[in-house]
């Protein structure tokens, strides 16, 4: 499974994989309980992973840098229904990021898929394209 096939759905816990898409929505396998269903686009949003920037003090960055910070950071991960320990936690991994701005709910979306792709051995990374894209 590659991380640029990888999609948060609006009003869904968890990733999906991208498994086809349609014209009304796409086909999505869980990473959680594996569950394969159609889910619509008329009633969700689809963001894929590697789209999506956190607000930092400086530029934004994209989230495979705060993913790669916290593999390499020797702190606890705490558990997602703390959001104190949550941002303290990351106000040690990743200082730079603007807590103003990011909410504690992302922050717990961020600890909890950092889990999940933990749990299914996925390397945060962007593909060649996106690279490619963000150095222009």
């Amino acid at each position: 499974m590659e991380y640029n096939k990888l999609i948060s759905v609006t009003g869904m816990s968890g990733l999906f994989e991208l498994v086809s898409s349609k014209n009304d929505g796409a086909i999505l396998k869980s990473l959680e309980d594996k569950t394969t269903k159609f889910v619509s686009s008329r009633v969700h949003n689809f963001s894929h992973l590697e789209s999506i920037e956190i607000f930092t003090i400086r530029e934004n960055v994209n989230l495979v840098e705060i993913f790669k910070a916290m593999k390499e950071s020797k702190e606890t991960i705490p558990s997602e229904k703390e959001p104190a320990k949550v941002k303290a936690y990351f106000q040690k991994v990743y200082p730079d990021m603007d807590f103003e701005r990011v909410y504690a709910s992302d922050m717990k979306k961020m600890v909890k898929w950092f889990s999940v792709l933990q749990a299914n051995n996925i390397e945060a990374k962007l593909s060649e394209e996106g690279e490619e894209a963000a150095a222009e």
